[in-house]
């Protein structure tokens, strides 16, 4: 039997983006939703959420995100969830100093990667239907100070989804070099810059439940 993986984009923008809230996506699936990450003017819609997971525990909106996900009975936290069919894993990525994250949902056949920021590509994401990926950096990647990781180029990203088979590319964490990219018109190699509030939908075929 034959259901979907809806996804909503909260928010594309990098921290203090000019442009767009912060990065963030809502997953629906059989009446259950999961909020990822997000942040001011990228939160999840009033109505029934199961569950919000965040990327990095130790990241700047992370007491705002706290306080969003505590006022609806809910802990923002990072770590793995099953929940109507769908498993989504917690995946480490290379970041920061400090543990940060990716998810990637399996949903029958069919899998989604959250991975809004990373320095290294995660190998995890290898196959996936749909990633949703780093955009901070255009043509460079942007280092952290101290050499403690940083965000991969739109470029490298392009290049590394294609090399992992990773069949749809969304950047959802647009910085500014990326903005400037795209208001001189530049594409990317490969996929296709995010869009607030739109919906990505992906079939997956469901195991039907055993009779007894």
């Amino acid at each position: 039997m034959n259901r979907w993986l809806r996804l909503t984009l909260l928010g594309v923008g990098a921290m203090n983006s000019p442009r767009y809230a912060p990065a963030g996506l809502l997953l629906r699936c059989a009446g259950y939703r999961v909020a990822f990450d997000g942040g001011p003017g990228a939160e999840p819609p009033p109505g029934r959420l199961d569950a919000w997971l965040v990327t990095d525990e130790r990241a700047k909106l992370q007491s705002v995100l706290r306080r969003r996900a505590s006022a609806r009975g809910l802990q923002a936290r990072a770590g793995d969830l099953e929940i109507g069919g769908v498993r989504v894993r917690c995946c480490p990525v290379v970041h920061t100093s400090h543990p940060a994250y990716g998810y990637r949902v399996e949903a029958g056949n069919s899998v989604v990667v959250w991975a809004p920021e990373f320095w290294d590509f995660p190998a995890w994401a290898a196959g996936a239907d749909l990633m949703f990926a780093e955009a901070a950096a255009w043509d460079r990647p942007i280092r952290f100070r101290g050499g403690v990781g940083g965000h991969a180029s739109v470029r490298a990203v392009a290049e590394l989804a294609v090399h992992h088979r990773v069949r749809r590319l969304v950047y959802a964490h647009i910085g500014r070099p990326s903005l400037r990219a795209m208001d001189a018109g530049l594409k990317p190699p490969a996929g296709e810059w995010g869009v607030e509030g739109r919906t990505y939908s992906v079939c997956f075929t469901a195991s039907a439940p055993s009779r007894a």
